[in-house]
Parts: C-alpha cells; structure tokens; sequence
C-alpha cells in the first residue's frame, strides 16, 4: 500500500519543514497551492524549489488543484462549507481533473508529499486532493507536521516506508 504525505507550512521555517521532509523520507513534494508565493521566507516556488532540490527532493507545482480565490476567502472567513462547495466544483473542471491525473503518476513511484500552507490538513483543500488519490489507488494517508520535525527522526518506525520487496510504490 503506497502512501500519500501532506505538510502545510504554517507556523514553521524552511529548514524545519525541509528537515520533517526528509524525517519522513519524502523524495517528491507536489505543491497544491493556486499561486506559489508567500510571504514566509522560503516558500515562494523559486526559492522552495532550489532547496528542496539541494536537499534531494523533487519539487513540482500542480497549479490547477490549488483552490480558487473565491474558495481560499471562504475557508478564511470561516465558512466551510462554501469553501468545500467552490474546491469540489473546482475538481470538476477539466484542467483539474489532467492536474489530478498527473499528480497520481508524480506520486506513484517515490514518497510524496502535498504541500499547502494551512497547518491543519482538516482546513485545507490538500486533505480533498490527497482523499481523491486514495480513492483512484490502494493508498493512505500521513499528514505531517513542519513544526515538530524531530517527533518523525524519534518516531520513524511510525512512518510509513517503502517495502523493497514490491518497488517503490508499496509502503509497510
């Protein structure tokens, strides 16, 4: 069973979130994000790409399964139910649904990880894009938290890992 990871980067700093990455044994990370600029430093696309690729891991931004704007003002304002509303519609799109295919090649063959900015997946459109992978493949998923990177360094054999006997797509 292969595993999909989902990080978000709220609360931490490049180097922790790098660190829980390869705490955790992420190769590729898929950013999930609509517009890949933030304020914190490190995370805008260039920046992020460049030290993720130092670190080893494999950077790509899925643009067309971030959420919309109209859907991000929602879920900021507190209004759930709207943002599921206005994100769901949006996967029905079809640049989005090439987006969702392309991602479960991305994620198929190496440890992958959603990126988005929200700490708690449960309030973030990554946890709806990494339930559809699952949904398509025999997969799980494991969220990840930048901010307590040394929990996965003493916690490893809680981690998910790929089993060598069935390649890399299979997980423990």
């Amino acid at each position: 069973m292969t595993t999909i990871f989902t990080i978000g980067y709220e609360g931490t700093d490049i180097e922790r979130f790098v660190a829980t990455l390869q705490a955790a044994g992420i190769r590729r990370l898929a950013d999930v994000r609509a517009v890949a600029v933030s304020r914190k430093k490190g995370f805008s696309k260039t920046a992020l790409a460049a030290r993720l690729d130092a670190a080893g891991i494999r950077y790509t931004h899925f643009r067309a399964l971030g959420d919309p704007k109209p859907g991000r003002e929602a879920a900021r304002a507190g209004r759930h139910a709207e943002f599921l509303k206005i994100y769901t519609n949006h996967l029905k799109l079809q640049e989005s649904r090439n987006a969702l295919d392309d991602l479960e090649a991305f994620s198929a063959d190496e440890p992958t990880c959603l990126l988005c900015f929200e700490r708690d997946p449960a309030t973030c459109h990554r946890l709806i894009v990494a339930e559809r992978i699952v949904a398509r493949r025999n997969a799980r998923i494991f969220h990840l938290f930048a901010d307590k990177s040394e929990k996965y360094g003493q916690n490893a054999s809680a981690i998910p890992r790929p089993d060598p006997r069935e390649g890399l797509a299979a997980a423990e």
